[in-house]
């Protein structure tokens, strides 16, 4: 296809490499795979000096696709304050979810400070930047489309201004819910701040041509919104894997059961019953060597409950890896740990890492709510359980069958796992198809 046959469109996001961490993920590979389905992207997002980026991955900037047009601007947000007068070195994520569990009272001020001095989300502060760049391009007439991706939710204002002032066909990629999302609560935002929040991600819903979600239980939640939104623009398009990031031979262990766990991880995510069961199965089959590793960030609380389960002499753990580490990780074991957060308005979450499992064709033992997405996706996929934070039996069984297996033969890698439909050239191609069809 030969570029002047390119459909030229801006794509707005504040995450990319540099950053690390599953967000950005998502609109690299969208941008490597645009090109060759007729759509050429140029990138907007921010200087990566001055961004606040809670991860950092320097080896995702290799994979930013050849010829793409980028541009960066300035920022003015809140994160340096924050760490000078909190003493953290660490960027807090969007729920605060690297950080302790009980918040100090200064943790509930900053929660305050963010849930309502800075709608909907402390990362505003880059959108004036943004807006004024983009203008700069748009004026050039030669965009077709206009795509925004969140969190952080600020970037689809983003958007909706853009959209009043050049009525260009404007797609919105929601890849968490807004209001819904399971942290909300714990920003202590005022009655005031919370009718600002919803009135934005109201005009967002409504004022946009087409809204991306990542699940199916995100799409019923914006469809339960008090807003008049045309439940056909609304497209789930979920979270994937790179085929080409896959390039490491699967080597499980064949002297230990090692389970392995990516990303991170905190009281929230609930993991007991498992904790539970993996000390009962070290008693019982004492001819295996059973072990747990955890690869990313591992809360203090949560390595207390590691400890008080009997399994920490068992379990390693490894800090925050680049993103092909961590695939290397995954391969070399011989099963899977996934987790969905024991909070409310969890139904709709779906862990990005959950398709590079799929795609690592490994058994996956997860946690989470049943008949939630991520139960129905592994289902589907025939790649693995789900079970409920509580279901210790079903678990433990599940566990004994696996463990027996695994004294036969200790390769447990599964022998076909219908996952292609979650290649990230393959979800392409559906934003590729939405694109076209409003741009004509």
């Amino acid at each position: 296809m030969k570029k002047t046959d390119l459909t030229d469109i801006l794509y707005i996001t504040y995450y990319w490499p540099p950053s690390g961490g599953p967000g950005v993920q998502r609109g690299l590979k969208f941008c490597k795979y645009f090109p060759q389905l007729g759509i050429k992207p140029t990138v907007l997002t921010v200087d990566e000096k001055q961004a606040s980026y809670a991860l950092l991955d320097e080896t995702f900037t290799k994979e930013v696709p050849e010829g793409v047009e980028l541009h960066r601007t300035a920022t003015s947000e809140p994160f340096e304050y924050y760490k000078k007068i909190s003493g953290k070195k660490e960027i807090p994520y969007s729920g605060f979810a690297n950080q302790q569990t009980k918040d100090t009272l200064l943790d509930k001020v900053f929660k305050f400070v963010r849930g309502n001095l800075f709608i909907p989300d402390a990362r505003v502060g880059w959108n004036k930047h943004a807006i004024r760049k983009a203008d700069e391009l748009l004026q050039t007439g030669k965009y077709k489309a206009i795509v925004t991706t969140s969190p952080p939710h600020s970037t689809q204002l983003i958007g909706l201004k853009l959209k009043k002032k050049y009525n260009l066909p404007w797609i919105a990629d929601l890849r968490d819910p807004w209001t819904n999302i399971h942290y909300y609560d714990q920003l202590y935002h005022t009655a005031l701040a919370k009718r600002l929040d919803e009135k934005y991600e109201r005009q967002v819903l409504e004022q946009a041509d087409a809204i991306i979600v990542t699940s199916e239980d995100t799409k019923r939640l914006f469809l339960n919104k008090p807003a008049s939104i045309d439940v056909n623009k609304i497209h789930v398009i979920p979270n994937g894997y790179d085929a080409e990031d896959f390039v490491f031979h699967s080597l499980p262990p064949k002297n230990e059961y090692l389970i392995t766990y990516t990303g991170t991880i905190t009281e929230n995510y609930n993991i007991d019953v498992f904790l539970k069961v993996l000390a009962h199965l070290m008693s019982v089959h004492s001819d295996v060597n059973y072990k747990l590793r955890f690869v990313g960030k591992v809360s203090e609380g949560m390595k207390s409950r590691i400890e008080k389960a009997g399994v920490l002499g068992i379990t390693e753990f490894i800090p925050y890896v680049p993103h092909q580490q961590a695939i290397k990780y995954m391969m070399e074991s011989t099963a899977l740990l996934i987790s969905i957060a024991d909070v409310d308005n969890v139904y709709a979450n779906v862990p990005g890492k959950l398709f590079e499992y799929l795609a690592a064709n490994k058994p996956i033992i997860a946690l989470g709510p049943v008949h939630s997405d991520m139960d129905r996706i592994i289902d589907e996929c025939g790649a693995g359980r789900l079970f409920h934070y509580t279901a210790y039996d079903l678990m433990l069984d599940h566990m004994n069958q696996s463990t027996k297996a695994w004294k036969t033969n200790p390769n447990l890698d599964l022998p076909y796992i219908n996952h292609s439909r979650f290649s990230r050239e393959a979800l392409t191609g559906e934003l590729a198809g939405i694109i076209r069809q409003l741009v004509k």
